[in-house]
């Protein structure tokens, strides 16, 4: 039976890290890995939960809350006709195979190594989110062919190595080929289920030595982080969307950028060993 200390612990972590990336979702349209997985870090680090299996817990347990905030957003979208399908029916294939690949290397990495790629990345994705310009483009109609037989796995992959969904790299990818932002945001919840479902499935395969995993973990997916995280971020969402037709969004953008650029540099800075 799990100490109950521990267990009270995790839990009001867990709420403050759900209330946190509700309100991050609702207000700029961003959230669930890109806040989940170093939050996560740093909750069952603080628990005494370093193994060298860590980032693969905080990437399995992210994946899965997007399964359902992904789900639900799809359906809302596709209720006002913003979800792109033929992007979806085209682009699917390749995402769920990059996915599946980025399961197996995961697997296969040790924690510090899954660390420095989020490190990077994560700077990349807050660069894009800071200096990022609208009007940008690469072409008027998302590549088909070859291209998109390269793009599309390379789209799974990464996200799965992050532990995020559809929006972090889906979004800037169609924007930069002529999609609508609104579409884009519809259609790359999309991209978060089809990332989601082949990844958390492939996690719940990976063994994770008992003695460095936090209580009621099953293969590398934490039950009680999916739980209260999904239930905290339906009750705070609405705050942000609330939040974020009373402001501009656009300084709060700024102002996320430079913090997931923090976070990103500090994850950085501890796989280094700095």
């Amino acid at each position: 039976m799990p100490d109950t200390t521990i267990l009270i612990q995790m839990l009001g972590l867990l709420l403050a890290i759900g209330a946190f990336a509700g309100v991050l979702a609702g207000l700029l349209g961003v959230g669930g890995g890109i806040v989940l997985v170093p939050a996560f870090f740093y909750a069952f680090q603080t628990l005494g939960y370093d193994g060298p299996q860590l980032m693969q817990m905080c990437l399995a347990t992210s994946l899965a809350t997007i399964i359902v905030t992904s789900v639900r957003s799809v359906l809302s979208h596709n209720k006002k006709g913003a979800v792109d399908w033929a992007i979806l029916r085209g682009w699917g294939p390749g995402i769920a195979i990059g996915a599946i690949l980025g399961v197996l290397v995961a697997a296969s990495l040790r924690s510090v190594a899954l660390q420095a790629l989020f490190g990077v990345l994560g700077i990349v994705i807050g660069a894009y989110l800071g200096l990022g310009r609208s009007e940008w483009r690469l072409g008027s109609s998302m590549p088909r062919g070859g291209l998109r037989a390269i793009l599309s796995p390379v789209v799974g992959f990464l996200s799965t190595l992050m532990g995020i969904g559809g929006g972090s790299f889906g979004v800037p990818l169609m924007s930069l080929y002529g999609t609508p932002i609104h579409r884009a945001v519809a259609t790359a919840a999309g991209f978060g289920v089809i990332i989601a479902v082949p990844s958390v499935l492939g996690f719940l395969f990976l063994q994770i030595d008992p003695s460095q995993r936090p209580p009621l973990t099953f293969g590398a997916v934490n039950l009680p982080a999916f739980l209260v995280v999904i239930a905290m971020t339906l009750i705070t969402a609405p705050l942000g969307v609330k939040l974020a037709h009373a402001m501009d969004p656009k300084p709060l953008k700024r102002i996320f950028a430079v913090f997931l650029t923090l976070v990103a540099l500090n994850m950085l800075r501890k796989a280094l060993g700095w």
